[in-house]
């Protein structure tokens, strides 16, 4: 009589039974950040200018201080000159964070990533923690070593400040902090066009358009709607000293939070309601 053989055991696929984590997810959104070339560029770009810009900047006003005006001199500021190199850092920053999820989009790679996620939405809170943490760390260092170094050569004409005088560090942190709250805004924003090009229209037409509009409608019109918008909200945590047609610092940063992530949520509405 012939012995009865055991059925072999069903044959696992990789991964099987691994699960979809949120942990996961973002080792992969990790990944993904740092294995494409242009986005190792753009951080890099971020990082120099936002580093070295002020220095470079700091060294030619010391170079010229004995050209300058009196009334130049008289308003110098040592932390707008130091840390001067954000108004570029936001523009890599911002168009990178359009670029995380507009990329995989335009080649397709998404459907592959919803297929492995297909809640999508950790997805969508991994993308954004990894962009938004790494901004963060490498804006701090930047904007650290742009003070810092700055500071001597502003000595030259003793104009130099230093992190304990009033206001001064939270100027620092605020340019990491607003660089963050930057790229969570890009991504946003490129998570709901899904489209590099227009993506990177919306955020230019957001940061940069609406000033130039409001800047020429009446006074009374510009100044009650001018501190509100996101560039003048946001930037005001970077100012040593609020303008008197501006938000003070922390008030006008949350606006800016609250912009971000009013528009992460639209592409979190978005996200599980449209095709990929």
């Amino acid at each position: 009589m012939r012995e009865a053989v055991a059925p072999a055991p069903p044959i696992r696929a990789i991964g099987e039974g691994l699960g979809v984590t949120q942990w996961r997810v973002i080792r992969s959104e990790w990944t993904k950040l740092w294995s494409l070339r242009s986005t190792r560029w753009a951080i890099a770009l971020s990082v120099l200018t936002m580093a070295g810009l002020g220095i470079l900047i700091s060294a030619v006003q010391m170079a010229h201080w004995n050209q300058m005006s009196p009334g130049d001199r008289a308003t110098f500021s040592a932390i707008d000159v130091s840390l001067g190199g954000w108004h570029i850092a936001e523009l890599a920053i911002g168009v990178l964070g359009v670029l995380v999820i507009t990329g995989e989009y335009s080649t397709g790679q998404i459907r592959s990533t919803f297929a492995a996620v297909p809640r999508r939405l950790p997805v969508l809170w991994a993308k954004t923690l990894v962009y938004a943490v790494v901004t963060f760390v490498l804006m701090l260092i930047a904007s650290l070593a742009a003070f810092l170094i700055s500071q001597p050569i502003l000595d030259q004409h003793h104009v130099s400040t230093t992190l304990s005088a009033p206001h001064v560090a939270r100027c620092v942190l605020g340019a990491a902090l607003y660089l963050t709250a930057t790229a969570v805004l890009g991504l946003a924003l490129g998570a709901l066009v899904r489209n590099t090009a227009g993506g990177i229209a919306t955020f230019a037409g957001v940061m940069f358009v609406l000033p130039g509009i409001t800047a020429i409608l009446p006074n009374s019109w510009g100044d009650s709607v001018s501190p509100y918008l996101p560039l003048n909200a946001g930037s005001s945590i970077i100012a040593l000293h609020a303008d008197p047609h501006t938000l003070t610092a922390w008030p006008g940063y949350l606006l800016y939070c609250g912009y971000a992530l009013a528009a992460l949520a639209a592409s979190a509405i978005l996200l599980v309601r449209r095709d990929a």
